[in-house]
Formats: structure tokens, C-alpha cells, sequence
């Protein structure tokens, strides 16, 4: 018997001693995997597809989360699953596939696109979003220290534009306010804006670090690198005061002074060769912090424009792996609470809710990693999707050609339905030939039958299931012919 642990995906690798040929539908861990829930619809429908997600805490912490679609502001009603309109009088236009993005500066939430001035709702007193007055249009949004930021605005797309201090409302230029406005040159477009105690900003051929410095400066801006920008700015999203996104040389984590490759030799030429650069404007990615995962939804194209993949990254572990899932964008949110009466708003079938009852999900403040797919706000606590965990290619028995007859996979669950398939070929330029897919029978194992040089086996799974680790291969030497 032959073990064989599940290692890392990385599939701009040879198949030959590769960790993982295949990892779709799974989350990395530190030995294995584990399953990757559906989404399951949390809301009712807004009036076109979501461009914007962002869940905001009340000081006395209750959560309002809003969402925004090409001519909407809502706001989830959590008594009834509906998204309210709150938009200001006469609603908006959000041009082409520009989404909203959202911030909070104390009680205040706003939200920020292209083509619309930028828009603010006063937590606790506010019934409909407003413009505010002096604001620019942007692109990025992000709070920096006491003020509110935006970058990418109507007046440059190299320009970085910020608030008073302590002001949201005040953006004409001033000395006692400290509102101003500063320039980027020699970068290309600002593509990105990440607040915290200092601003990341990202730009097509370069990073710039802004840092607070008081009156007369307000900020200074120190070019930290001056090639490898970020190239989609759909692919950016940030955990304490790092930052992770596409560039042209691939996936680069950017830790407030340098950048490291994260996806070189592993997943850069994959995810080039699977994007449809078509619709590199439906992109999105955030950060699911409870499973240390950066996420980022895209279209390959062969389901239309709308993100139909997953790329899913552990920074703590540094694994990569994918998913299958349909999605208009990705957003980590905090729940809004729910009594048994309003659960019948989500669905009257207890099967068909989102999570089961005893799901924090339903509590108000708890964290939920979140999408959107038919214009609802949707949380990943659905059923596990189906997973397939493919081994990379190995020679049973060293040198030799080998018939593999038994395969156990060492997975964990409560109740799992795995069938095993072993893939085989003689020669590395052959096409490999796949066994019938074969269920584990009551001793634990599947029986198959393959014979050739180079093996790897093919696990899929369903149903509920915690952990898979590897497999157990039985095999025996068939001769050199």
C-alpha cells in the first residue's frame, strides 16, 4: 500500500510529482482540504445585477447592510429579506460595469462610483443616501487616518483627492481643513486605493505609499516601486496592512513597503490562460478573514460575462486552490439579526434557509463571507458543493509499470459519498485514460483497475465531509512492458 498525501495545487506545474493536479471546490489546509460551501440567497432581488456589497456597525452595534446596482442604493430590511431603496431623489446611472464601492467614517457610510458624486447615509438618523456637496466622483474610496480619501476621480485618474480632517463633508480645498489634492505622475492610472494608518495606492506601473505629515504637506507620497502595478482592479482587496492583487508579472502581495510574488510557478499562468480579459470589469475580490482566504471571482467566458470561477488563496499558508461558483461580486459582511418569525421571510421551508437554524449566521454582528448571484445578497453557508481532489502523477512502483487495484481515500465526515477515479498513461505526451468512477465500499476502499507507467487518482465528493487528506494506493509491479 502506497500513501499518498494531498499536497499543494499548483497547476502551472508539471502533473509529474506535482502536490495536487486538481483542487476545485475545496479550501486549503495545512494537511488536505476541506469543503467549500454554495451560496445561498439571503435577500430578495434588487432591480439588476449588485455592483456593490458593505455591511456597516451602529455604534450600538447594530449592522445595516447596503448594497448598490446600476441605478439603485439599498438597504437590506432583515424583517422581511427585501432590499430597500434609499437612494437619493431620482436615483443614479452607474456607466458600464463600474461597481459601488463603500466605506464608513464613523456614523457616516458612503459610497462611492464614476459617475456619481459621491453619496452619504448618517447611520441611525439618515433614511436616504445624499449627495455631498464639493465631493468628486472616484473610482477607489478608502478612510485614511481622519480623513475620507478617493483616487481615481473626475478631475484625473492620476489624482488622489482627500476630505478635512475628521470631515467627510468638507472637500474644498483648504489649509484649516487640510482638504487637498495631489497628482500622481509617471505610473499611469490609479488603480487601487487601500486605507489604515497610511494609503496604498496602487497604479498601473507602480505603488505609492501616502503617509500623514500635517500642514502645509497633509500627506507626502514616497513611490515605493516603480513597475509591477496592479493591471485589474478588480483583483485588489487587503488584510491588516497587506495588500493582494494582479499585476502584469502575476499575483503580488504588497506588505506597506514590498511586494512578494504569490502566485509565481503556481497559479499566474493558469489564471492568465482561464481569464477572459474581456471582462476583466467583473472581477472582484475580498478577504474571508475566518478562513484566512483571499477570493477572487472572474469569467473565463465560457458562462457569459458573469464570474463563473474561484481562485482562493490561504495566506497563512501560502495554498492556493479554485472554485466553480457564479457570482456578480464578493464582499465580507456582518449579519443583520433575525427572530424565528422573520426566517420565514427568507424561505418558508426550514430545508431551503441559508444555514441551519443553529447557525451564527442568523445572530446579528456575525461575520458572513458574502456574494451576490440573481441580484441577491448571497452568503457562502449553503450545502458543500461537490469537490474534485485529482493527486499528482506518480510511478507505482518506482521505474515500473504498475496495476493499481484498490484505492482508499482518507477523507472525514459525517456522512461523505466518494467515488475514486485513477487516471493512466504510459508516456508523458500520451492523453491519460481515466477509470469508470468507482464507489468506496463497506471496508473503506474503491475497487479499480489500471495498468501503466504513470498514475494519479481522482477523488470526487459529496455530501458532508471535513477533511481530506490523501490516499491510500494498493499497486503492484507489472512488468517493463
Amino acid at each position: 500500500m502506497t500513501a499518498i498525501n494531498f499536497g499543494e495545487w499548483t497547476p502551472d506545474q508539471p502533473d509529474l510529482g506535482s502536490g495536487c493536479v486538481d483542487a476545485k471546490n475545496v479550501i486549503p489546509t495545512a494537511a488536505g482540504y476541506r469543503p467549500l460551501p454554495s451560496l445561498a440567497a439571503l435577500s430578495g432581488a434588487a432591480d439588476a445585477r449588485l455592483r456593490g456589497l458593505y455591511a456597516a456597525k451602529q455604534s450600538n452595534g447594530t449592522v445595516k447592510i447596503f448594497a448598490g446596482d446600476s441605478t439603485k442604493l439599498y438597504e437590506f430590511d432583515a424583517t422581511d429579506s427585501g432590499l430597500d431603496n434609499i437612494s437619493k431623489s431620482g436615483n443614479y446611472t452607474v456607466s458600464g460595469d463600474e461597481p459601488w464601492r463603500f466605506v464608513q467614517f464613523g456614523n457616516i457610510v458612503i459610497a462611492a462610483s464614476n459617475s456619481q458624486i459621491l453619496q452619504s447615509y448618517t447611520l441611525g438618523s439618515s433614511s436616504l443616501f445624499a449627495d455631498v456637496t464639493g465631493a468628486p466622483t472616484a473610482k477607489y474610496i478608502a478612510v485614511v487616518r481622519d480623513f475620507v480619501m478617493t483616487a481615481n476621480t473626475s478631475s484625473s485618474n492620476q489624482q488622489v483627492r482627500w476630505s478635512g480632517i475628521g470631515d467627510s463633508t468638507s472637500w474644498a480645498q483648504s489649509a484649516t481643513t487640510q482638504a487637498d489634492s495631489q497628482t500622481i505622475y509617471g505610473l499611469g492610472a490609479i488603480t487601487g486605493l487601500v486605507g489604515g494608518e497610511f494609503a496604498t495606492i496602487l497604479c498601473e506601473e507602480g505603488i505609492v505609499r501616502a503617509t500623514y505629515a500635517g500642514s502645509p504637506l497633509v500627506f507626502q507620497f514616497d513611490s515605493l516601486e516603480t513597475s509591477g502595478g496592479c493591471a485589474i482592479p478588480g483583483t485588489v482587496a487587503s488584510i491588516g496592512g497587506s495588500t493582494i492583487f494582479w499585476s502584469s508579472s502575476g499575483f503580488q502581495l504588497f506588505n506597506g513597503a514590498t511586494s512578494q510574488a504569490i502566485g509565481a510557478e503556481k497559479v499566474d499562468r493558469y489564471f492568465a490562460d482561464d481569464l477572459n480579459i474581456g471582462d476583466v470589469d467583473r472581477c472582484s475580490a475580498a478577504i474571508d478573514p475566518v478562513n484566512k482566504l483571499y477570493v477572487l471571482a472572474y469569467s473565463d467566458g465560457n458562462g457569459g460575462s458573469q464570474p463563473n470561477k474561484l481562485l482562493m488563496f490561504n495566506y497563512a499558508l501560502g495554498r492556493w486552490s479554485r472554485g466553480e461558483v457564479s457570482t456578480d461580486l464578493l464582499a465580507p459582511i456582518y449579519t443583520a439579526g433575525y427572530t424565528l418569525e422573520s426566517l420565514d421571510n427568507i424561505s418558508a421551508s426550514l430545508d431551503a434557509l441559508p444555514a441551519s437554524l443553529d447557525s451564527p449566521l442568523y445572530n446579528g454582528g456575525q461575520f458572513a463571507f458574502a456574494g451576490s448571484d440573481d441580484s441577491k445578497i448571497s452568503t457562502f453557508t449553503g450545502a458543500d458543493l461537490t469537490s474534485v481532489i485529482e493527486t499528482g502523477e506518480q510511478v507505482l512502483p518506482d521505474g515500473q509499470r504498475a496495476l493499481v487495484n484498490a484505492v482508499t481515500p482518507l477523507v472525514t465526515g459525517v456522512s461523505p459519498t466518494t467515488t475514486v477515479q485513477v487516471l493512466t498513461r504510459n508516456r508523458q505526451q500520451d492523453t491519460e485514460t481515466a477509470t469508470t468512477a468507482a464507489s468506496v465500499n463497506a471496508d473503506g476502499w474503491a475497487p479499480v483497475r489500471s495498468n501503466g507507467r504513470f498514475h494519479r487518482v481522482r477523488l470526487n465528493v459529496s455530501g458532508t465531509w471535513t477533511d481530506a487528506r490523501g490516499v491510500d494506493v494498493q499497486a503492484q509491479a507489472a512488468g517493463l512492458r
